[in-house]
């Protein structure tokens, strides 16, 4: 277990035991540790919804999912998501596997099975500069910012 930018994840399946084909992670998210919005050049990344809502943008396209809804969002195409209850917990899959490294390289051993404590407020300039030169060197571009916030703007 990992603590990544405020949610906690698992990795059940890591692309080093696919041969690079496949990588499963499990996350438990509260609103406010979304990524921003992005696009994967190598990467299809799909979504399936344990407990909890959350609206995805897939494009143009928004997406309301409750649990048993799975959502796929194909590599280049600039997706993100935006929790809509106090917490929720999702199955992600990368296809091909190799992007949980850069999560992995960003994250710490969680303390405990759970949530890291709230941030205080936003990341640094330098904490966003670094994930999105990590993200980067896997082929992640961010585009925008969190889809919370493009929702509350309205």
């Amino acid at each position: 277990m990992e603590w990544f930018a405020g949610s906690l994840l698992r990795w059940h399946v890591v692309s080093d035991e696919t041969d690079g084909t496949f990588a499963l992670g499990e996350a438990l998210v509260r609103p406010g540790g979304e990524p921003p919005l992005h696009v994967h050049s190598r990467e299809d990344e799909t979504f399936y919804l344990l407990e909890g809502e959350i609206t995805f943008q897939r494009g143009h396209e928004r997406i309301d999912a409750r649990p048993g809804d799975a959502v796929l969002m194909p590599r280049g195409v600039q997706h993100g998501f935006a929790v809509r209850t106090e917490t929720a917990r999702f199955l992600q899959a990368f296809t091909p596997g190799g992007l949980e490294a850069a999560f992995r390289s960003l994250s710490e051993p969680a303390a405990f099975d759970g949530l890291p404590p709230a941030p205080d407020g936003p990341p640094s300039a330098e904490a966003v500069e670094a994930m999105a030169a990590r993200f980067a060197d896997h082929g992640v571009e961010f585009t925008g910012p969190p889809l919370a916030a493009v929702l509350a703007a309205g």
